[in-house]
C-alpha cells in the first residue's frame, strides 16, 4: 500500500503535452504492433483509453508506435488497469 507516493505523478492537458515532447508515444490499440515482438523499447509515453471507446481520436493523432497485447482463446478484452499492467511488464523486460 502507498505505492502512489513513491512515484512522481503530475497532472495536466494531455493533447499540448503530447505536441511538446520528445519522448515516442506508444498507444494501446486493436491494430497495433504484438507487445511480445517489439523491437524498440525505448523510454516513451504510454496512452491508454477506456474499456469501451478506447483512446480519443484526437489522442491517437500523437501515436508514433501503436501497440497491442494479442488476443489468445476467446477473451474479447482486457480492462485498462490489466493492460496497463501487462504492457508496462513487457516494455520494461
Amino acid at each position: 500500500m502507498g505505492g502512489i507516493f513513491r512515484v512522481n505523478t503530475y497532472y495536466t492537458d494531455l493533447e499540448p503535452y503530447l505536441q511538446s515532447t520528445k519522448l515516442p508515444i506508444y498507444g494501446a490499440l486493436l491494430d497495433g504492433e504484438n507487445i511480445y515482438e517489439l523491437v524498440d523499447k525505448s523510454k516513451g509515453i504510454l496512452v491508454i483509453g477506456n474499456e469501451s471507446k478506447g483512446i480519443r481520436s484526437t489522442i491517437q493523432n500523437f501515436i508514433q508506435k501503436p501497440i497491442t497485447i494479442p488476443r489468445i482463446g476467446q477473451a474479447e478484452s482486457l480492462n485498462a488497469a490489466v493492460a496497463t499492467g501487462i504492457i508496462v511488464g513487457q516494455l520494461t523486460l
